[in-house]
């Protein structure tokens, strides 16, 4: 970590005003100072093996993959071929299979794909802050820490809420939706967590838009289908 005892920064976009939003997010995070911003993959370098001499690391890039001299994943190896061992997250439009895997095996410990919140960025940031106070503190993690931890930062965001939705409901509801060993219809979604049918019905639509849950139909003897809904386990965040 930096002297200051914050987390550094380098913001890098192709992008100016891009990597100005960006840094204004990192800028809002608690913890976290942005040590500076650079639109290219050689500005990127230079500026890490600057802050390097100078004493004062930069402990933390987030890197765009398309970079007008060289791509993120270029970047990346440069990196590490010159013994720089800055933690990299990409932040980026490229989401094509094979460039996430090379991102990872080239050691970007996580990959987030534009358009993103703050939201998003945020817990991906904090989740960070959590890994290197770990690592930091020496001695040994328990299991469920490490878990805890590496979840986090794999963790697809939660969507932000549209107005008239509580974030404290729609936990209750996620929770209820992740715990229920098959698909739940609204009402049994109601009774399980004290809420009204039209509200449980309400959250549902809002996770089942987000990708969260799934719709099933059944068909009964009346001929009208019942809406039935299942928790999206490969899309799960994880607790």
């Amino acid at each position: 970590m930096s002297g200051s005892g914050g987390i550094n920064v380098l913001v890098v976009d192709d992008d100016v005003r891009v990597a100005g939003v960006n840094a204004a997010y990192v800028a809002k995070v608690p913890g976290f100072h942005v040590a500076g911003q650079a639109h290219t993959g050689g500005d990127a370098l230079r500026l890490v093996e600057e802050s390097a001499s100078g004493g004062t690391a930069i402990d933390l890039v987030l890197l765009d993959h398309y970079l007008p001299d060289r791509t993120g994943l270029e970047f990346v190896r440069l990196l590490r071929e010159r013994g720089h061992q800055t933690d990299v997250i990409m932040v980026t439009a490229a989401r094509d299979v094979a460039t996430v895997q090379a991102a990872m095996r080239h050691g970007a410990l996580q990959y987030l794909v534009k358009p993103f919140t703050f939201a998003g960025l945020r817990a991906k940031l904090e989740a960070y802050a959590g890994l290197r106070r770990t690592l930091d503190s020496g001695g040994e993690a328990e299991q469920a820490e490490v878990d805890r931890i590496f979840g986090a930062l794999s963790a697809t965001p939660e969507p932000e809420l549209p107005k008239g939705h509580s974030p404290s409901t729609a936990e209750l509801v996620r929770r209820a939706m992740m715990a229920a060993e098959g698909p739940l219809s609204a009402q049994e979604l109601a009774d399980r967590t004290g809420l009204s049918r039209q509200t449980a019905q309400r959250y549902l639509k809002l996770l089942e838009r987000s990708g969260r849950v799934r719709l099933s139909l059944k068909y009964g003897d009346t001929g009208r289908p019942e809406h039935r809904y299942a928790w999206a386990r490969s899309g799960s965040s994880g607790d």
